[in-house]
């Protein structure tokens, strides 16, 4: 019991929806910054791990006719010892499109787009690393003007909390999350402080 109290007196990190916005619009705006503003949507709408995402191959995303998949079964994910069943993210039509759009510029660009060939390369044509992504998202965080600095989990949070904000559905969250345990879904369910300014506002004073 002090192991769940604990876990929900202490809510993760997440962005607001005006820093999401803000870190969509400014990676959406720069040509350049297309692989990354495909990276955080994709965390975004999913919910992946850094190495999940990263561990994405073209044949994981795409069928033989470069269609995004509606399905997309996870070959790496974290794997709990009482559920070891293979897992599957569902992306958003949103996503899709974002991402059929970067399989474009990959082939425009020359890159591999072969079933096995990496979905997020480097420049120097390899799989980006934990470092690389790291790097890119705090680079993108200081372009975009945030006043505080977030870890690449985060947007894993900012995520699952954003569709238990929209639901209220926990075990739907926890689907979502691909939680064994509804109590690791828990630390979801914290109002923002947004949700507390609203709520304020309404008050009888």
């Amino acid at each position: 019991m002090s192991n769940y109290v604990e876990s929900i007196a202490r809510p993760p990190r997440t962005l607001t929806e005006r820093e999401i916005a803000v870190l969509l619009r400014t990676t959406g705006e720069h040509a350049a910054g297309w692989r990354d503003h495909v990276i955080f949507s994709l965390a975004l709408g999913t919910g992946l791990r850094e190495h999940e995402l990263l561990a994405l191959d073209i044949g994981d995303v795409f069928d033989a006719d470069g269609r995004a998949r509606r399905h997309v079964a996870l070959r790496v994910f974290k794997r709990a010892t009482e559920d070891p069943a293979p897992q599957e993210v569902v992306l958003s039509d949103t996503v899709r499109a974002k991402l059929e759009k970067l399989l474009k510029q990959k082939r425009a660009e020359g890159h591999a787009v072969e079933s096995d060939a990496p979905l997020f390369v480097s420049r120097k044509h390899r799989r980006l690393s934990s470092r690389q992504l790291r790097h890119l998202f705090a680079v993108w965080q200081k372009r975009a003007g945030f006043e505080r600095h977030f870890n690449f989990h985060s947007l894993r949070h900012s995520a699952c909390s954003g569709l238990y904000r929209r639901t209220r559905d926990i075990r739907l969250t926890q689907r979502f999350a691909r939680h064994c345990s509804i109590l690791s879904t828990a630390i979801y369910t914290h109002p923002t402080d947004e949700e507390l300014v609203r709520s304020v506002q309404e008050l009888p004073c």
